[in-house]
């Protein structure tokens, strides 16, 4: 693989339990290393699923606005819902994001503990009723995606050196997000060529699914900017906040962004976050007396408020 060129890996040996686990982790874990992004084949999410849920997003999305606004986000308590266009702001630097969003976490219902006590990002989908089938289908490709990035982090503990289950336990009711987001077509001659401004994500691991549109681009080693063009069938992975902070630096947390599109865009990104009160601290074998901890220890749910309270307005107003 070129070095100015994102990873492929293959990643059918994690889910054959074939031999080649291993030298699989080493692949995953030097894309890690050297860009934080790679794109994953072999997967076993069918495309058949992923097309479904790609088409029951866009009618979501074709929707009008006041039907779209009965699950506005910004009334959930739980940060789940519909995201207006402009309602992030991902690069303080630039405008708000053009774009329209729907996220969903892990429900739990309204008798759950940590609901009945009130505990921030815990509780019930906020989904629409006014599409059909959406709610199984939503519910189950959310099941298959957490699944799917376990598989990712199974990896990654083995080549770390832990166990390879080590952190089986720190997602039992996680905090990951599986979000729909529609990119309108936009003019070219634009004053800011950006509908996502440039960051980094939040959490552990990122799986994306992206259509044929293109537009995603991450900046390498260098500091250059490079596009991620979609290959058929493929997610894109990329480690967040999180991720870099329990490895110590040892694997990239990189800076992303999305061009103007002149056709709508759609994407369907997959945000793996931890149980909310797992301990974000240095992980054994990533650090050393020459390398001692960068980071002070974090409960993940604390960490995803204060990046959440950057970057949306709505929660800002509420502090």
């Amino acid at each position: 693989m070129a070095s100015d060129s994102v990873p492929i890996i293959d990643v059918g040996p994690l889910f054959q339990r074939k031999e080649g686990v291993m030298q699989v982790a080493r692949q995953i874990d030097h894309a890690c290393r050297t860009w934080g992004f790679f794109y994953v084949v072999g997967h076993p999410i069918p495309r058949e699923q992923l097309e479904r849920v790609m088409e029951t997003a866009k009618r979501f999305f074709s929707l009008p606005l006041e039907e779209k606004l009965t699950v506005d986000i910004r009334k959930s308590k739980h940060h789940r819902g519909y995201g207006c266009l402009n309602a992030e702001n991902l690069d303080p630097t630039k405008p708000f994001d053009s774009k329209e969003t729907f996220n969903m976490g892990f429900h739990l219902p309204e008798d759950h503990p940590d609901v009945v006590a009130g505990r921030p990002l815990r509780g019930p989908n906020n989904h629409p009723t006014q599409v059909e089938g959406w709610v199984e289908l939503m519910e189950g490709h959310y099941r298959d995606m957490q699944a799917f990035a376990l598989v990712i982090l199974r990896a990654l503990a083995l080549a770390i050196g832990l166990e390879e289950n080590f952190f089986d336990s720190k997602f039992e009711e996680p905090l990951s997000v599986l979000r729909m987001v529609h990119y309108p077509p936009q003019k070219e001659e634009s004053q800011f060529p950006l509908v996502c401004g440039a960051h980094t994500d939040y959490g552990i691991v990122t799986l994306l699914y992206q259509d044929d549109v293109g537009g995603l681009e991450v900046r390498n080693i260098s500091g250059e900017w490079v596009s991620v063009e979609p290959i058929e069938g493929s997610f894109v992975v990329n480690i967040g906040d999180m991720m870099n902070m329990w490895s110590n630096g040892r694997y990239r947390f990189t800076g992303h962004r999305v061009r103007i599109p002149t056709v709508d865009r759609y994407s369907m990104p997959f945000f793996c976050e931890p149980n909310p009160y797992t301990i974000i601290e240095c992980l054994e074998h990533c650090h050393s007396p020459e390398d001692p901890p960068k980071h002070p220890p974090v409960r993940a749910v604390d960490w995803l408020l204060k990046r959440f309270h950057e970057t949306y307005a709505h929660r800002r107003a509420k502090m």
